[in-house]
């Protein structure tokens, strides 16, 4: 994982950026399956592109899991599955620094998905927004997406929904380059201008 120094030399160099995040059936990816992707593709610039799709998991969701992202079987049924989704993510993704919060949940899930349709995972540098907040603000506590998008007063529109969670992560990433970067000086009073005599 790349750590914050590092990722804001890239990020003002030029580096384009993709923060994600998936909803799932559960919590193992050997065991579970992906129902959504959310990315957000950015660069020092802004936004670049958007990128959301609802994955059908070929499985029952359970009622727990719906009442945390709001994902039912009917808004699934007769999407495509994870192997009709892959290259298209994979496109959009192509040559950009992934960052998420809790990276390595996401991280082993698209990779578990990928080694499923024999693809090899993800080679892409990586930041986690977990991490580097826990490593940033040791005495807040609390590092939840939803609490830091409070601390740092970042607007949530869709808790738990993949594209939403995606800005988020994107918005508390550049919040905490925002606290290592250098202040920039303050501008400088010309001196007065010192009165001239009246020649006359």
């Amino acid at each position: 994982m790349l750590e914050i120094q590092d990722l804001l030399q890239m990020y003002d160099s030029g580096a384009v950026f993709t923060a994600f995040d998936t909803e799932t059936t559960g919590l193992n990816p050997e065991e579970e399956k992906i129902l959504e992707i959310g990315a957000v593709s950015f660069d020092r610039l802004g936004i670049r592109a958007r990128y959301n799709v609802l994955i059908n998991p070929q499985r029952k969701i359970l009622p727990e899991i719906t009442r945390v992202n709001g994902i039912d079987d009917a808004m699934v049924s007769g999407k495509p599955v994870f192997a009709e989704n892959a290259g298209h993510f994979l496109d959009f993704i192509k040559g950009s620094v992934l960052i998420a919060h809790n990276a390595p949940f996401d991280l082993g899930f698209v990779n578990t998905e990928l080694s499923r349709i024999n693809m090899p995972p993800l080679q892409n540098e990586t930041a986690d927004t977990l991490k580097l907040s826990r490593d940033m603000l040791p005495d807040l506590g609390k590092y939840n997406l939803q609490f830091l998008a409070k601390y740092f007063e970042i607007n949530v529109v869709n808790a738990h929904r993949a594209e939403d969670d995606a800005r988020v992560c994107m918005e508390v990433f550049l919040k905490l380059l925002d606290k290592i970067r250098p202040p920039k000086p303050e501008p400088t009073e010309p001196p007065p201008e010192q009165a001239q005599p009246n020649q006359q």
